[in-house]
């Protein structure tokens, strides 16, 4: 490509149909038309994500060279970002936001340990005091 084209957000969104269908990854617009056929993932994943930056869920499923490979034929210019345009997805974002789910999800852990805990206690209590009640009727 000798000189590469810049696509604003609004020229990318007008491309979402199966058969012209354009795709932001990483700042970099691709036409993936000639590839939704083929796809491994099934063509509802690209036209999901069709006309819009899918950076994200790119990087999420974790592709492998290949893939990127392919990508790269697919390749037709460069995103312009203007005013009002959605802010780029930060890597460090992505990460951050794991490791807070990681965080949250080993708060949750220690909850439900701790309400297994504090139930099986009252449980144990319940149990010696129905059994010492018993006793005294008896």
């Amino acid at each position: 490509m000798a000189e590469t084209k810049e696509f604003s957000f609004s020229d990318v969104s007008e491309h979402t149909s199966k058969k012209d269908l354009y795709l932001v990854i990483h700042d970099k617009v691709y036409n993936t038309s000639s590839f939704v056929d083929e796809h491994p993932g099934g063509e509802e994943v690209l036209l999901d994500v069709g006309g819009q930056d899918a950076t994200e869920a790119f990087e999420d499923v974790g592709h492998s060279d290949e893939a990127r490979e392919i990508l790269d034929g697919l390749l037709i210019g460069n995103l312009k970002r203007e005013a009002g345009d959605p802010a780029p997805r930060a890597q460090t974002a992505t990460s951050s936001s794991t490791s807070q789910s990681a965080t949250d999800a080993a708060g949750l852990g220690i909850g439900v340990y701790a309400l297994i805990l504090v139930g099986g206690a009252l449980a144990f209590f319940a149990y010696q005091y129905l059994q010492s009640n018993g006793q005294n009727k008896s």
